[in-house]
């Protein structure tokens, strides 16, 4: 077949030669470009089936569970064993005055709000946010953000990028419905931010909660609000969450991390750079080693939980160009060996992930993401990937 479509097309050009025409050389060419026409269409679609190179796991079902978000989602299995979400809940990236909500569902295919969490001062936007249970069953939320305010004697900076706003403390004692607001949070030391809280937060055996935050450095803090340099701490409370203290940094380098407890004394940190790198703490995360990468390069923001028969999971976002959306790897339960990228969402957009998992009752896990725009939505929005947990364990767990 090859060579007879090969004989077509040089068939004009052979007659061209023989009759050294003009228009016996046209007809080669119209020939020539009609042939060549589906071969380029294919190639220029290549980059669009980048996102289909890893595989997708059993039973995988996505559903747009709230529109018009930018969400940065945080999902926490409650003692009832619903799921709530922490979001956004505007459509733009941070650059609006907007708030977080807590959403609620009991299969993560159907969500509804069940309050909103914080309530913002006129001309700031909160945002980022780290949330998770108490020892006594609440859900407690630190939440900063960003001013659209002048701070002086800086001048005015870009929409919503004025200067970092400290946490608050918040807490709901009814599934998210209610929440009441403690301003008393740890201030930061020029020239950093103040800290800005990621992830979940996750109680230990000993009655302590931990959690993560971040800051970035300021240069030329009179000036400008540009960050240089980023680093990520362990925080600690020792109230089941009324108060916070920076326990020890845990990257150097760092920006958003989330902690995850491996088992007293050992934790684990997911903490972003230019990928997703880990670090393990063996004391209740008083000190930290690390780093060692996991993912490639834009592959970033990663989670971790536990699965009902000990492994690790980690999903992470993907910005890669031509392979935007969510990945998931599974992991052996010390986390020392860890599956092949599996595929949970794609988006169009590179402005997308930050997902957050948790895993039902009936063994299902749920995967909640944001996209500015994917194949389910074009738009900033929620989105939840349900699904079976797939594809064989790391060798180790094999034996």
């Amino acid at each position: 077949m090859r060579l007879k479509q090969q004989g077509r097309i040089c068939a004009p050009w052979r007659r061209w030669r023989k009759s050294g025409t003009r228009g016996a050389l046209v007809a080669w060419m119209v020939v020539l470009v009609s042939r060549l026409l589906p071969v380029l269409a294919w190639f220029a679609v290549v980059p669009s089936l980048g996102a289909q190179t890893e595989p997708e796991p059993p039973g995988l079902r996505r559903v747009v569970a709230v529109k018009d978000v930018c969400a940065w989602p945080n999902l926490t299995l409650m003692p009832d064993g619903s799921v709530t979400a922490v979001l956004f809940n505007q459509p733009a990236h941070g650059t609006q005055e907007g708030d977080l909500e807590c959403w609620g569902s009991n299969d993560g295919v159907i969500w509804e709000k069940r309050g909103q969490v914080t309530r913002h001062a006129a001309n700031t936007a909160r945002f980022n946010h780290a949330a998770g249970l108490a020892h006594n069953g609440d859900l407690v939320v630190l939440c900063s953000g960003w001013t659209n305010e002048a701070q002086a004697p800086r001048p005015k900076q870009a929409a919503f990028r004025d200067a970092v706003l400290r946490s608050w403390v918040l807490r709901s004692a009814d599934g998210g419905r209610s929440w009441s607001q403690n301003e008393d949070f740890p201030a930061a030391e020029p020239p950093w931010t103040e800290f800005i809280p990621f992830g979940d937060i996750w109680k230990s055996a000993d009655g302590i909660l931990l959690t993560s935050c971040y800051q970035g450095r300021l240069p030329s803090p009179g000036k400008s609000s540009r960050i240089d340099a980023w680093r990520s701490w362990c925080f600690r409370s020792d109230d089941d969450g009324k108060t916070w203290q920076p326990l020890t940094l845990i990257g150097a380098a760092h920006n958003e991390t989330a902690v995850f407890p491996l088992g007293d004394p050992r934790w684990l940190a997911v903490a972003r750079a230019q990928a997703c790198e880990f670090f393990i703490s063996n004391d209740n995360g008083a000190t930290w080693a690390g780093p060692q990468r996991m993912t490639e390069r834009n592959e970033i923001n990663g989670h971790l939980t536990r699965l009902h028969d000990g492994r690790l999971l980690l999903t992470y976002g993907v910005r890669v160009k031509g392979r935007e959306g969510v990945c998931v790897r599974l992991g052996r339960a010390d986390a020392l060996e860890w599956s092949p990228p599996a595929r949970l969402a794609q988006s169009n957009s590179g402005d997308c992930g930050y997902p957050s998992s948790v895993q039902l009752a009936d063994g299902r896990v749920v995967t909640a993401y944001y996209s500015k725009s994917a194949p389910e939505y074009d738009g900033y929005h929620l989105g939840v990937a349900v699904w079976t947990v797939p594809w064989q364990k790391p060798a180790s767990d094999e034996k």
